[in-house]
């Protein structure tokens, strides 16, 4: 009896997508600048694909990448895919009307906000914009169809929902100018000295930052916990406090989320301590994923965000 053979995997349009781009740049991170997504996530993709097809699709040589004979055969398949899902024309933005709600917390809904407001007037016109606090669990909001979009820090992982990293921060430490901080070289015994104010919509007094104090046997005082950053800066101004707050990482353009630090008169200090990066992104529901509408939103929040040069995350 002949053996019969095994089906041919089965690639979703998300994938195929992604398959054409490192097909055609032999490249990650050019491939992610493509698809406007971080060589991180496009890493993950590729992983998904080598996998999925048993293939492992590009090699190294030398310093750049090379497409096996697997991918060779399935790159004018892939391409013909992206060609049969991409519109001739797309949406045009100035004939959009309606809604869209966004879930983001009070920083980056100010950060976003006035850029996003200027691209829709110039755009979409048509177009209003409903900035909700992280008052919802995300991802079932996002399905009920109560929020379009979340932007912020993604930490759930309901495994519909689909995320771009967009930026990645790292925290600094906010003060008054004159703050005794301000004198002398940081460390982390006075870091730790000091009077904080902890940013938590949970209400937590603990973070990263206890954790890297722990590990040199340091305990910071929290004096306050606050819900949200702005109300936190805004203390900071006008009292003796630290606040930690996103910023751009050494070297990097300014990013917007880093304006409002700014606009108060902030003074950011370098922690002297390791701490885990910050990764903004958005997450929505894949039914808006092929939605002219909700792809010029997405372009929209990515244009305001990175409009600063900030690295992707």
């Amino acid at each position: 009896m002949p053996m019969s053979s095994s089906p041919e995997p089965v690639l979703d349009a998300n994938l195929a997508v992604a398959l054409n781009a490192l097909l055609a740049e032999q490249s990650v991170t050019r491939a992610a600048a493509r698809l406007h997504t971080s060589p991180a996530a496009m890493s993950r993709t590729l992983a998904r694909l080598r996998r999925i097809l048993q293939d492992p699709l590009l090699v190294r040589a030398g310093q750049t990448m090379v497409p096996t004979p697997r991918a060779q055969a399935l790159r004018d398949e892939a391409a013909s895919v992206v060609r049969r899902l991409t519109p001739g024309a797309g949406v045009d933005p100035a004939v959009l009307r309606g809604t869209f709600t966004l879930q983001a917390a009070d920083l980056v809904g100010a950060a976003l906000a006035p850029g996003l407001l200027r691209l829709a007037g110039q755009e979409a016109p048509g177009v209003s914009l409903r900035f909700r606090a992280e008052e919802w669990e995300a991802g079932p909001a996002l399905r009920d169809g109560r929020i379009d979009l979340e932007i912020g820090s993604i930490d759930h992982v309901d495994p519909e929902t689909r995320v771009e990293e967009l930026v990645t921060l790292r925290m600094a430490a906010a003060v008054r100018p004159g703050h005794p901080l301000t004198e002398g070289p940081l460390t982390p015994d006075r870091l730790a000295a000091a009077e904080h104010v902890v940013v938590s919509r949970r209400g937590r007094f603990t973070g990263p930052l206890d954790t890297a104090l722990a590990e040199r046997n340091l305990h910071r005082r929290v004096a306050v916990v606050l819900p949200g950053h702005l109300a936190a800066m805004t203390l900071a101004a006008r009292s003796d406090v630290v606040c930690l707050v996103p910023t751009a990482p050494p070297g990097a353009a300014a990013s917007p989320l880093t304006d409002a630090a700014t606009a108060l008169g902030l003074r950011l200090l370098d922690i002297p301590l390791p701490l885990p990066p910050l990764a903004i992104g958005m997450a929505w529901h894949p039914r808006h994923a092929a939605d002219g509408g909700h792809r010029w939103l997405r372009g929209a929040v990515r244009r305001t965000l990175r409009a600063s040069g900030g690295p992707t995350g």
